[in-house]
């Protein structure tokens, strides 16, 4: 537990040892591996075509983990500097090259589409053209728990109008966030995380390093940037009690699932 005085010497701030971009890759991975899984349920050639359209963040984590067994994975996307996300530790590390494209008409080109783009995406008029072994949706709501968001998403339809014999949805939810996003949900972990600790006997007040993101990825287009931002740790307590952070950051953590409906 990394332990430093405070304002005096009654008081301490206690740091996680959990950084941001452990949080992502946690999120991540958990809806890797639950399409990977499926996947593999399907019993397809490895020498299928697997398209993953949309790379922030899942499609990253999602190209990545499929790497590690198949070798012709397609990521595209419409933003190009998001290839830069596939050199990064955003969803793990590897070390072969993956093949990127910006080319929206080789969406159609592959045996096993997984579309992870969301509201704003692939519209049901595209997935009508698709005709594939399996096509996968990612859902971007979360908990329903918000009817502007519920009345907007149109993945059903979306899936409804593809031609497969296999279609998935990934589903991942458990913190009470409107969105599926893992952004969102790292947002949703470290304000439930906060609220804890204010909760807590003997603090003061907490602070986490969650900045919007968003604006540094799609509109300074820097990847170097949001990366140094996320390698930093994720919360500061200051407490006259010393507790660990990490267990706390770690409960909320294991609360989101993912799994296919």
């Amino acid at each position: 537990m990394d332990v430093d005085t405070g304002i005096t010497s009654e008081v301490f701030t206690i740091k996680s040892e959990i950084k941001l971009i452990d949080i992502f890759n946690d999120i991540i991975y958990k809806k890797s591996q639950v399409i990977f899984d499926y996947v593999e349920s399907l019993d397809i050639d490895e020498d299928s075509k697997i398209i993953v359209i949309g790379t922030y963040f899942t499609g990253v984590g999602i190209v990545k983990r499929l790497s590690e067994k198949y070798e012709n994975i397609l990521l595209i996307d419409i933003y190009p500097h998001l290839k830069e996300m596939l050199d990064t530790d955003i969803g793990g590390n590897i070390e072969k090259s993956i093949d990127f494209s910006s080319n929206l008409e080789l969406i159609y080109s592959g045996d096993v589409v997984i579309d992870t783009t969301g509201f704003g995406g692939i519209t049901p008029e595209q997935s009508s053209k698709f005709n594939v072994d399996a096509f996968i949706i990612e859902d971007p709501v979360a908990e329903d728990n918000d009817e502007l968001l519920k009345n907007k998403n149109n993945i059903h339809e979306r899936l409804n109008n593809v031609n497969s014999p296999n279609k998935a949805i990934l589903k991942t939810k458990g913190i009470d966030t409107k969105t599926s996003g893992t952004m969102t949900l790292t947002i949703g972990v470290l304000t439930n995380v906060l609220d804890k600790c204010l909760k807590r006997e003997g603090v003061l007040y907490s602070a986490c390093e969650m900045g919007f993101f968003e604006e540094v990825i799609f509109k300074e287009q820097d990847i170097a940037k949001f990366i140094e931002l996320t390698d930093k740790k994720a919360l500061k307590v200051s407490t006259i009690k010393p507790f660990s952070c990490d267990e706390i950051i770690l409960e909320e953590l294991s609360k989101i699932e993912s799994k296919m409906i």
